[in-house]
């Protein structure tokens, strides 16, 4: 069983997250002082949220389940519709403690005062246990793709006016030194995504030891590598074509050889865990001896979008001790 990260202070223990930067005494977060759990390990998912027809499982509560097995919090895209997606809403209902975050809500989507009620409204009906993700998407999504941080600079001011969303209760989607600096200074944190173990080492270097980093981890149960490879790449194709995880890549070292039809061995293997059970923990461990404070796993397969619960209760067997 992986301990829980107290060391880094996010998620196992107690304490508070406030406002201010730099070392020395900080203002305590004047909207939700309080900490939101997570604990190690996490579930990415952006799926049907129903596993599929072999398990017999009929209207399962696949969050609840999850719960069950130990996942401190449950992860799923915003997507880009405007306003928040009452799935978040559902997952809450659905748990009695877990965690749901966003992974992320886009800043060019929805309003800042759109979020803040929707928010507003979860904290009412389920106190404690929502965390907004927030990023800056990419320019191929947005029609007007202008001055992004800036965006999410602003998005951040207000949301601060707002008063409901707190800097305790949200996270950034975050690559570069610039973001991860920002995260550390105006949110609880950071979610990179699509990264490899140098990447969560350099994040923890830039955001220093306080602010929370939750990084997302792909991981595939394969032993075979040609097999493992190829789902992979059914992953990691469509997202190096995005100028935001290419440049992040090529500033570890990658380049354009690598980045090419889907990825070289040497990146698939770098951002993708696979192999046997023990293998993909291992790796999922690595991040967290990097720095992280909380690891969400997304399981790729071939089971065309159902929720690959079999391999989620693998993965809390050697994980979380379930």
């Amino acid at each position: 069983m992986v301990p829980w990260p107290n060391s880094l202070g996010f998620g196992g223990g107690s304490r508070d997250f406030t406002t201010g930067t730099g070392p020395g005494p900080r203002r305590r977060d004047l909207y939700h002082p309080e900490v939101v759990e997570l604990g190690p390990i996490g579930v990415w998912w952006s799926g049907a949220w129903r596993p599929g027809p072999e398990e017999d499982a009929g209207d399962m509560n696949v969050a609840g389940e999850l719960e069950g097995l130990g996942y401190g919090a449950v992860w799923s895209s915003g997507g880009f519709n405007p306003g928040l997606s009452s799935r978040f809403g559902r997952l809450l209902d659905a748990t009695e403690n877990l965690t749901v975050a966003t992974g992320i809500v886009s800043v060019w989507a929805s309003t800042a005062a759109e979020i803040s009620d929707a928010v507003a409204a979860l904290e009412v009906a389920h106190p404690g246990r929502f965390l907004l993700g927030l990023g800056a998407s990419h320019a191929v999504m947005v029609g007007d793709y202008r001055r992004p941080y800036e965006k999410v600079v602003g998005y951040l001011d207000e949301l601060d006016v707002l008063g409901s969303v707190g800097r305790s209760r949200r996270v950034l989607a975050a690559l570069g030194p610039r973001m991860l600096e920002l995260a550390a200074a105006r949110a609880a944190g950071a979610h990179p995504y699509f990264v490899p173990v140098e990447h969560t080492a350099r994040a923890r270097t830039v955001l220093g030891t306080g602010p929370l980093l939750a990084p997302e981890v792909t991981v595939v149960l394969e032993s075979d590598p040609g097999r493992a490879r190829t789902l992979a790449r059914g992953f990691t194709t469509g997202y190096l074509t995005l100028p935001n995880y290419t440049n992040n890549l090529r500033s570890l070292g990658f380049d354009d050889d690598d980045l090419r039809d889907g990825g070289s061995d040497r990146l698939v293997d770098a951002v993708v865990a696979w192999g046997d059970i023990d293998a993909v923990a291992d790796r999922v461990r690595s991040h967290l001896d990097a720095g992280a404070d909380h690891v969400c796993v997304q399981v790729v397969d071939d089971g065309g979008g159902t929720f690959p619960l079999a391999a989620y209760r693998q993965l809390a067997g050697v994980l979380l001790g379930s």
